[in-house]
């Protein structure tokens, strides 16, 4: 793949090379990224960026399916809600993971799990409220199960000290009860809570748990990607307009950059991030090696045309520069580095991208690219 053509716009000078080592080692192999780059990029990550949570799967989490509808949306599909409960030193929590899964297709079905930041109205599981931003009756007319639940159900999204949420009730986990400069903020939290979710998915049998694609948008896709890095069993990683400290590049970022999101959000990531305020050359990684950690699994980037403060140049340079990993391993990533036209979606290969007209949203036209691109990889299910 030709790289950095004049007509098109260079990878900013100073990124990271994926695929060489820290000492300066070449990456040459899979078994060494496997075995070396890949652990050595997400300590890089939960050092650096997002932080590193006391615990993964707690020894106390339980399920408990409240309430089964076998008839919802006019009998095309089955609504599930659920309660994942979990405990740790400093009290009890719960996610309220919604799900629905399609009556008239082949069982089990693969799943889309949506890691929502806006209000519950978004994912209302009567239906009466239909929102563009969670589809549900398309995603089901398509075949797939769709899931979701609210981000504040694991953490609320304010700079409250990380007193509530998981960070109060796991946070007493650290060495000696205190968080250093390296503690989970909230955008780990909440890819901590996807992980959650997804170990609920695992037990039922209506959802095919080795295809379940992580979608989020905004500070919900900064979520996902960093979700699919940390946990290898969501099998297709979906970003929608994350922008700063999501998909899109730090290096040459036009738009809200590292220093603007710390001021707004100093509550997303870990402390140490700050240092990197004004200094994005300094940091050790950038965002195509986050990109890169879903590899080899198929990742999808989209952008809008009017959301210039996500910048969607740097995030379609992101997968641009992401694709040497997917190579390594045996997969065509986007199989260009010309920057498509709106409304042109590129999905030939395992790492796909689209520009659509308009703002900052999530809407049914993302959605139908996302079920196009789980068809591709997945097989129609309709």
């Amino acid at each position: 793949m030709a790289q950095n053509r004049a007509s098109e716009p260079p990878l900013p000078p100073g990124l990271p090379d994926p695929l060489r080592l820290s000492s300066g080692e070449p990456v040459s192999s899979e078994r060494q990224w496997r075995e070396k780059r890949r652990p050595e990029l997400l300590e890089l990550f939960r050092t650096h960026v997002y932080g590193r949570a006391p615990v993964g799967r707690p020894p106390k989490l339980t399920f408990a399916v409240r309430s089964v509808t076998p008839d919802a949306m006019d009998g095309r599909a089955t609504r599930k809600l659920v309660d994942i409960a979990f405990e740790g030193p400093g009290g009890r929590g719960k996610i309220d993971l919604l799900l629905f899964t399609p009556n008239d297709a082949k069982r089990p079905a693969p799943a889309f799990l949506l890691l929502c930041n806006r209000g519950a109205e978004n994912i209302d599981p009567t239906r009466e409220k239909k929102s563009p931003f969670w589809p549900a009756e398309e995603i089901i007319a398509r075949g797939y199960a769709a899931a979701a639940f609210l981000l504040p159900d694991v953490d609320p999204d304010e700079h409250d000290g990380f007193q509530n949420g998981v960070h109060g009730i796991f946070d007493p986990l650290f060495p000696g009860g205190k968080r250093g400069p390296d503690a989970w903020g909230t955008i780990a939290a909440w890819a901590w809570g996807a992980s959650r979710a997804l170990d609920y998915l695992e037990t039922d049998r209506d959802v095919d748990a080795k295809r379940v694609a992580v979608i989020g948008h905004s500070r919900g896709g900064k979520t996902a990607l960093w979700a699919g890095a940390e946990d290898e069993r969501f099998a297709l990683v979906i970003s929608n307009e994350s922008g700063s400290t999501g998909a899109a590049l730090a290096r040459g970022k036009k738009g809200e950059t590292i220093a603007d999101i710390n001021r707004q959000f100093p509550h997303w990531f870990c402390a140490n991030y700050r240092a990197f305020n004004n200094r994005e050359a300094d940091l050790p990684v950038d965002q195509h090696e986050l990109i890169a950690l879903s590899a080899p699994r198929p990742a999808y980037v989209a952008s809008a045309t009017e959301d210039t403060w996500a910048d969607p140049r740097s995030e379609f340079l992101a997968c641009v520069a992401a694709e040497p990993v997917y190579r390594l391993l045996g997969r065509t990533g986007l199989g260009t580095d010309r920057m498509p036209p709106p409304e042109t979606p590129v999905q030939s290969g395992f790492l796909g991208y689209h520009l659509r007209t308009g703002k900052h949203d999530l809407t049914l036209y993302d959605w139908e690219r996302y079920l196009d691109f789980a068809d591709r990889h997945w097989g129609k299910r309709r």
